[in-house]
């Protein structure tokens, strides 16, 4: 997983103000404590929510040496030029650039406003810069193309090919890098690795919608995770609210949705605690179960069939509830909802309460089942709920 803690701009394309320097002003801080102050802000929520973390996470401030490498290596192979002090990648040296956007080259380039006379081509865009608006730029590196800092493309491509290889099998992020930032990827990568595809499966994630608008981290409907513990959502009710529509399909965000998602998490907690761990299960039928669970996690994770499967093994009267016990756990190592972790609270039990459940427990030894009802309606009365067991009695809140 990459931290982009340098020459990452507002706008993919080498244009719009550097979000760091932004940052720094705001804060008052420098773009060194930004970055460190943001990093730890993330890992923290990445905890919260019970995200496994990533095996590497790597800064692109610790790899300029490696994306000077790659830079140099697609300088010998002919893809870049200097000019006006920076270094560019030449995009019509690639014969299919644009490929994962379908992108129409022609018309795009009309399209765009170009802002920077340096360049060739509209879509060519900056590997290093030493000359840019930016010169107050805290962040620079000595380089054999002069000292300066890399543009925010170069960064992914070098820790992806140094930790993962030359090609590897998924990259992710969200669906506004397609047209730019990921076609850029790509560009440089196969040109510096080998013509082969640098990568096999993207996966891109749709926006989180505000308002009718898209959640943006530069707009003023931003939103921490920070503010929704504020407001009483604990993050794992975020984490099931996300799981319940498809990654590639928008998500429209609203406080009352949230209040549904965490209405739905806390019965299903609830149904989880009441599963009694005894009896005879049937591993032919958690099979079943789980096949279905797999083929809807391996349908381009279909996380929303994968949790409407949860209920309905909940309401499987096939099932017996050591069946359903170990179904959910499985499900959950995907799913991240932490079940196992759940314990039942102990419920503070008035005197009143306890005696009317002596009571009834006398009435039940004594066959007075009529009384025994009738205690238990006081007791429910009461704002509780008695429950038998082996041992005598169960009280939890109503």
């Amino acid at each position: 997983m990459n931290i982009t803690d340098v020459g990452h701009l507002t706008s993919d394309a080498d244009v719009g103000e550097d979000k760091m320097l932004k940052g720094a002003r705001r804060e008052n801080k420098t773009v060194w404590q930004v970055a460190d102050f943001y990093t730890k802000a993330f890992q923290n929520d990445i905890k919260k929510m019970n995200l496994l973390p990533a095996n590497k996470l790597c800064k692109a401030t610790d790899h300029i040496k490696e994306q000077i490498g790659m830079i140099k290596t697609l300088e010998k192979k002919g893809y870049t030029y200097f000019k006006g002090g920076n270094v560019y990648f030449d995009t019509s040296k690639v014969s299919d650039y644009g490929k994962l956007a379908n992108l129409d080259l022609d018309a795009d380039s009309q399209a765009r406003v170009e802002r920077d006379p340096n360049k060739k081509n509209p879509h060519d865009f900056v590997l290093w810069f030493t000359k840019s608006k930016f010169q107050e730029q805290e962040m620079k590196w000595d380089s054999p193309f002069g000292r300066g800092y890399p543009g925010w493309h170069i960064e992914c491509s070098a820790m992806a090919t140094k930790y993962l290889g030359k090609q590897f099998d998924i990259h992710c992020g969200g669906i506004d890098h397609i047209p730019v930032h990921h076609t850029n990827e790509i560009a440089q990568s196969e040109a510096a690795n080998g013509k082969k595809p640098w990568v096999k499966y993207w996966l891109h994630g749709e926006f989180l919608v505000l308002q009718g608008e898209k959640m943006a981290k530069s707009g003023e409907n931003f939103i921490t995770l920070s503010t929704l513990i504020e407001k009483g959502i604990d993050p794992l009710d975020y984490r099931y609210f996300c799981l319940g529509t498809h990654y590639r399909k928008p998500l429209m965000f609203s406080y009352e949705a949230l209040e549904g998602a965490k209405a739905a998490r806390k019965r299903l907690n609830e149904k989880f605690l009441e599963l009694k761990k005894t009896g005879t299960a049937s591993p032919a039928k958690q099979k079943r179960h789980i096949q279905i669970f797999a083929d809807d996690i391996n349908d381009d994770l279909n996380t929303s069939k994968a949790l409407a499967l949860l209920w309905e093994v909940l309401k499987e009267e096939s099932l017996t509830d050591k069946d359903k016990y170990s179904l959910l756990l499985q499900f959950d190592k995907i799913l991240g909802l932490n079940l196992s972790k759940l314990k039942k609270e102990k419920t503070k039990v008035p005197a009143e309460v306890k005696k009317l459940a002596e009571q009834r427990l006398q009435a039940r030894h004594n066959k007075d089942w009529k009384k025994a009802d009738e205690l238990r309606e006081k007791i429910k009365e009461l704002g509780y709920v008695i429950g038998d067991t082996k041992e005598g009695y169960e009280i939890t809140r109503a």
